[in-house]
């Protein structure tokens, strides 16, 4: 049985309910093909991530609408109506992150794709983000998932060594970029199969 003494948690999506559907549902007054063309033409995952590696909200902002003029309102929703993407913490989660703190066996730390921007607004909302023994934000290293660069800064940082380490994210991407780093990882779909993996892995829980 692997030896694990670390385990990194992504955020947004694992531990927090991060979705844009729940503001643009009300924009395009409930049509998701609608909403869906916006997000794959406009606003897409790329061009967000970009502002997660850093790049400022209102010039990110001011580029799409320079591009997309007849879409400035809803453009400017995208983070103009930030907060109201947030639909709160994914209980389950953080019931099993409380209990591997709470076992002792582990080093608990955070890496997450985040704006330094918003990340502000998730910190104070959310008191369990205080539990972990550390966490690396890619808007702050200009950096993000799945670079190599971020896991690396990550096991450097936090002096984690990754054949003890396990990774849970959201992301299949993001997991398979840490695996080919020979960092073990959890490709996470809810909390009832979260469980079910750390089982696997004889994780201890409290």
């Amino acid at each position: 049985m692997k030896n694990i003494d670390t385990v990194i948690f992504d955020l947004g999506g694992v531990l927090i309910d991060w979705n844009p559907e729940y503001v643009y549902l009300d924009i395009f007054n409930g049509d998701r093909e609608k909403m869906q063309w916006f997000f794959d033409t406009i606003c897409t995952h790329d061009w967000n991530e970009n502002q997660d590696a850093g790049y400022p909200l209102a010039q990110a902002t001011a580029d799409l609408v320079a591009k997309f003029p007849d879409y400035k309102s809803e453009i400017e929703a995208f983070y103009g109506r930030w907060p109201e993407m947030i639909g709160g913490a994914i209980s389950g989660t953080v019931n099993i992150l409380e209990s591997i703190i709470k076992s002792k066996h582990y080093k608990v730390v955070a890496l997450t794709n985040w704006s330094h921007e918003t990340w502000p607004i998730v910190y104070k909302e959310f008191e369990f983000l205080q539990w972990f023994d550390g966490i690396l934000m890619s808007g702050e290293e200009k950096t993000r998932k799945p670079f190599d660069e971020i896991y690396y800064l990550t096991l450097n940082r936090f002096d984690i060594k990754a054949e003890n380490a396990l990774f849970i994210d959201d992301n299949l991407r993001n997991i398979e970029a840490a695996r080919r780093l020979g960092i073990h990882s959890i490709h996470f779909k809810n909390p009832e199969s979260l469980l079910e993996a750390l089982m696997d892995y004889n994780i201890q829980l409290s």
